[in-house]
């Protein structure tokens, strides 16, 4: 399919180049609040994988600061969490830096989300099947619930993703994300402040 070969890619580097070339004093703004409220450095830098197992660095602000016990450990992230980290969460502001990452062919503007390395081995082969594809910064699962949903379900939409992927669809999925956002709807799952770990 040309969409799939040709015209996501394209969409990618038009719209990101655009948004990036309208919020750079946005990205600037935020990265002297963040040191000034979290500390440095304001990105977070963590390795994720992506299309097809590849591991690569994903970059957010950062919305954690780090604070440890008596012992030098790192406090649980509800303590670390502050107020103002909350709102870029909200918001989704913290996800912005992944712009750059779209960019680079790492992720796509749509698509599952890069989820931990650790996970690796803890996928079944149909859950697997959602690395077919890049990453993306928003995708089916996050307008369908996000982090409210159980992750058998969050797959199974990753997965139906890979296969009905259409410029219709990331179009749907980019609109509804403007909505999700506005309305912050999502954001963490009861008892966690974003979604408890993939266990099996």
């Amino acid at each position: 399919m040309l969409y799939r070969k040709l015209g996501k890619r394209l969409l990618d580097l038009t719209l990101s180049s655009i948004v990036l070339g309208l919020v750079w004093p946005l990205l600037l703004l935020l990265h002297i609040l963040v040191r000034r409220n979290l500390g440095s450095p304001a990105l977070f830098a963590q390795p994720r994988l992506g299309k097809d197992g590849r591991v690569f660095t994903l970059y957010k602000f950062r919305t954690m600061t780090d604070e440890r016990d008596a012992n030098g450990q790192l406090l649980p992230d509800s303590q670390r969490l502050t107020r103002f980290g909350r709102f870029l969460r909200s918001s989704s502001l913290d996800e912005l830096p992944e712009l750059y990452n779209v960019l680079a062919g790492e992720m796509s503007l749509v698509g599952p989300r890069p989820l931990l390395v650790q996970y690796r081995d803890r996928y079944s082969p149909e859950q697997w099947r959602r690395h077919e594809v890049l990453p993306g910064i928003t995708g089916l699962t996050q307008v369908s619930g996000r982090n409210l949903l159980a992750w058998e379900e969050k797959f199974r939409l990753d997965v139906f993703y890979v296969d009905h992927q259409s410029f219709w669809l990331d179009c749907s999925i980019l609109l509804r994300t403007a909505l999700k956002v506005a309305v912050r709807e999502g954001i963490s799952s009861p008892g966690n402040e974003t979604s408890p770990e993939f266990t099996r």
